[in-house]
C-alpha cells in the first residue's frame, strides 16, 4: 500500500512540474522606454539542451519542468542583455520579465548587486544578477567588459577608493568562478568621485553606491 502511495505522489509531482508555464516580456530602450525589435534567443540553463530564437520586440514562450531558462536580447546599436528565469517565479502559470537594453557606449548599473555595509562581501541575493552577467559573456564570447566601482562621498576618500576597488575585484572573482576568462573582465575604481545624485540624503547616497558595467569590446 505504501509503495502505491509513493508512486501516486511521484506521478502527481511530475504532473505539477509538467504544467505549462508561459514566459513573456518586452524589449525596450533603457533610456527612452520605446520598444525595440531584437533577436531573442532562449535556451535551458545552464545546459542549453533546449533552445529557440526569433525576432520581435516582445516575447512569449512555454517552458516545462523545473529547469531555469536564459533569454538573450540583441538589437543593433545596443549592448546585448541576458536574463535568467526560474519556474519557481511563476505566478498563476506566468513569468513576466522585461529586458531593458542600453545603447552601446553607455554603462549598465547592476541594480541588484548588494554588499555588506562597508565591506566587499557580496550578498547571496546578488548571485542571480551576476549569473546573468556571466551568461551574457558566455553568449558573446568576444565581449570584454569593465566593472566600475563607486561609493558615496562620506568618509575618507582614500578608504572609499580602496573599498570600490575591492568590490569590483570581488565581482570579477565571482564571474571568473562561473567560467568567465579573467582577461575579459577589467576593473576600475572611482570611489566617491562620480556621483549620479547630488542631494544630501540617504536615498541619493544609496544611488551613488553602485557597480556599473561598461562594454569595452563586443
Amino acid at each position: 500500500m505504501k509503495k502505491i502511495f509513493f508512486v501516486i505522489l511521484s506521478l502527481a509531482t511530475q504532473l505539477a512540474w509538467a504544467q505549462n508555464i508561459t514566459v513573456k516580456g518586452d524589449i525596450t530602450d533603457a533610456a527612452r522606454g520605446k520598444f525595440l525589435k531584437a533577436k531573442i534567443v532562449y535556451k535551458s540553463y545552464p545546459t542549453g539542451s533546449i533552445s529557440s530564437s526569433f525576432n520581435d520586440s516582445t516575447f512569449s514562450f512555454a517552458i516545462f519542468g523545473s529547469s531555469k531558462y536564459q533569454i538573450t536580447a540583441d538589437a543593433e546599436g545596443y549592448i546585448p542583455r541576458t536574463v535568467i528565469v526560474d519556474p519557481k517565479e511563476a505566478v498563476n502559470g506566468v513569468i513576466t520579465r522585461d529586458i531593458l537594453l542600453t545603447s552601446k557606449g553607455g554603462t549598465i548599473v547592476l541594480t541588484h548587486l548588494i554588499f555588506e555595509q562597508g565591506k566587499a562581501v557580496i550578498n547571496p541575493k546578488s548571485f542571480t544578477e551576476l549569473d546573468e552577467v556571466a551568461a551574457m559573456l558566455k553568449e558573446n564570447p568576444k565581449m570584454e567588459i569593465q566593472l566600475e566601482g563607486h561609493t558615496d562621498n562620506k568618509g575618507n576618500p582614500e578608504a572609499n577608493m580602496k573599498l570600490s576597488q575591492s568590490r569590483v575585484d570581488a565581482v570579477k572573482k565571482y564571474l571568473v568562478g562561473k567560467g568567465v576568462k579573467k582577461d575579459r573582465v577589467k576593473t576600475k575604481a572611482f570611489g566617491g568621485s562620480k556621483p549620479i545624485a547630488t542631494e544630501n540624503t540617504e536615498e541619493a547616497r544609496a544611488k551613488n553606491r553602485r557597480v556599473e558595467m561598461r562594454v569595452l569590446k563586443d
